[in-house]
């Protein structure tokens, strides 16, 4: 089982707070006769006649020497997950959780626009600070 991100407790947090329960840590896929383990699953009561939405989420510290190699490895995870989820669990929608600082400096360069801009990505930009999650890109359904 690979290690934990390093804000992987702090976005535990983060989506406690935001009303999110944690489902999963990890979750993990079966592809053939192989696992990935994406870090957390979690899930939220949205209404009674709404039922429930549930999300995977990919934590990326991105302190690596190269922030573009980091990059390159958050987006490629991103999408085997994604057309993972697609396959198993339809219902459940991926996300990958960046802290502030990385939203703030590497998504906001061509290269991380670049990410942003690619149908079916999903982000969580939160505040190591407050433990709290600060944006849904796209928004999620309140």
């Amino acid at each position: 089982m690979p290690a934990k991100d390093l804000y992987h407790d702090i976005v535990c947090t983060a989506l406690i707070k935001d009303g999110w329960t944690i489902t999963h840590d990890p979750l993990i896929l079966k592809i053939g006769g192989r696992s990935v383990f994406v870090d957390l699953g979690a899930q939220k009561l949205i209404a009674a006649e709404r039922g429930s939405e549930k999300i995977a989420i990919e934590i990326k510290s991105f302190l690596g020497p190269s922030p573009i190699n980091d990059l390159e490895n958050a987006w490629g995870q991103f999408f085997m997950y994604a057309r993972t989820l697609q396959r198993r669990e339809p219902e459940r929608r991926l996300y990958l959780a960046v802290n502030r600082n990385t939203f703030e400096t590497l998504f906001k360069e061509e290269a991380g626009q670049l990410l942003l801009e690619e149908p079916g990505f999903r982000l969580i930009v939160f505040d190591p600070n407050t433990e709290e999650i600060i944006q849904w890109q796209p928004q999620i359904n309140p």
